[in-house]
Formats: C-alpha cells, sequence, structure tokens
C-alpha cells in the first residue's frame, strides 16, 4: 500500500473512532482541552484567536471559546473563498452562520477577513498527530497552503499553531509531507505537547 492509500485509510479509521464517542465523552474531552490550553500563556493574552466549528466528531471548543471575549480577546473561524483561498472571520455566540462547501459553519456575511498571517493562535483541527508536531489532517491541504509563509520562519513564531485533537489520535510517527506545515503546540483533553522541546529532546509534555 502507498503512502496516500495509508493515510486515506488511516484518516477514514481515525475518524470513525472519533464519531462513536458520546455526548458525554465529547462534554468531558471539551473540559479537559480548556484545562490544558489554560497551561499555554498566548490562550490567555492573544488578540486574534482562530479556531474552527466542529464537525464529525471533533474535539468541540465550545467551553474554550467563552473565556476569550471576557479577557476582549477576538476570536474567528475559517472561510473559505475562491480558490481554495483560507482566510478568518471574527465570530460570537449571537452572529449567523452558514454551512461552506464542505458543510462545515462559516460566519454569514462577516463585515471583516483576516488573513492567515494577521493572526495571533490559530487551534487547528486535526485527524492525528505526533509529538513533533506532525499533523494528520483532511486532505485539502487548507492550513498547509495557508500557513506555508512559516516554513521560512524560526519557529515558533506568530501566528502559534496549536493542533487540537484527542488523545487516542497521537500516532508514534507522521512521517511528513514536503508541503506540510508542522504545529507549536498539540492540546488534548489530557495535557499540552510542546512540540518544539520534543523536538530538541529536552521537554515532556505539560501534563
Amino acid at each position: 500500500m502507498d503512502a496516500t492509500a495509508q493515510r486515506r485509510e488511516l484518516r477514514q479509521r481515525l475518524a470513525e473512532r472519533r464519531r462513536e464517542l458520546s455526548p458525554p465523552q465529547r462534554m468531558a474531552a471539551a473540559q479537559g482541552l480548556r484545562r490544558s490550553l489554560e497551561q499555554l500563556p498566548e490562550y490567555h493574552t492573544d488578540v486574534r484567536v482562530a479556531g474552527y466549528w466542529a464537525t464529525n466528531g471533533e474535539l468541540p471548543l465550545n467551553l474554550a471559546i467563552p473565556p476569550l471575549a471576557t479577557r476582549g480577546q477576538q476570536f474567528m473561524l475559517p472561510v473559505i473563498g475562491p480558490g481554495k483561498r483560507l482566510r478568518f472571520a471574527p465570530w460570537s455566540a449571537d452572529q449567523d452562520v452558514q454551512p461552506n462547501r464542505y458543510g462545515i459553519p462559516e460566519p454569514v456575511d462577516p463585515a471583516e477577513l483576516f488573513e492567515p498571517f494577521q493572526l495571533d493562535l490559530v487551534l487547528l483541527p486535526l485527524l492525528a498527530f505526533d509529538r513533533l508536531g506532525n499533523r494528520l489532517g483532511y486532505g485539502g491541504g487548507y492550513y498547509d497552503r495557508g500557513f506555508a509563509f512559516l516554513k521560512d520562519q524560526a519557529r515558533p513564531t506568530e501566528p502559534l499553531l496549536v493542533g487540537v485533537g484527542y488523545a487516542f489520535q497521537e500516532l508514534p510517527a507522521i512521517e511528513p509531507a514536503a508541503w506540510d506545515v508542522q504545529l507549536d503546540y498539540i492540546a488534548t483533553e489530557q495535557e499540552l505537547i510542546d512540540c518544539h522541546a520534543d523536538a530538541a529532546g529536552d521537554g515532556d509534555a505539560h501534563a
């Protein structure tokens, strides 16, 4: 089986396991995720924080988003434009959303759109990850294209990329493709993983 087929099979298997989680399991994971994110200083201070609308069993951000507004931070959702262009629109709980071509909710008629390089902190969905910050996404390449400029910069920098997933989505190693953009941190319901510390071999996850 070639690498592409392996990735496809892995995506299907992990997505299925994620969909099998019960609502109470998802809620418990959402609580654990917020505790993990609270260990990240940037989560408390960065002004422009992008996330995602959880679909298909993704780990929900519903408990991690409300504290941002109380601290005066701005939460944003991804918006897919022509040419598979990824941008981000400010969103709050009282604003309407509508499904995009993939059925993922996006803000309706956003007054403002931000480019990836204008963000401070990005919470990315994923299907699998390893502790070096390699991420297996959904195959569309939107995030890798949008944040490709980070490959030419010393990391970590802004925006800080934090992958969000369940602990069971961890793999021993993911062979990165040439276009993959590595993550700075992984936040699960159990821990916050500093991918740069692991890469340097001198740090462990924050339990």
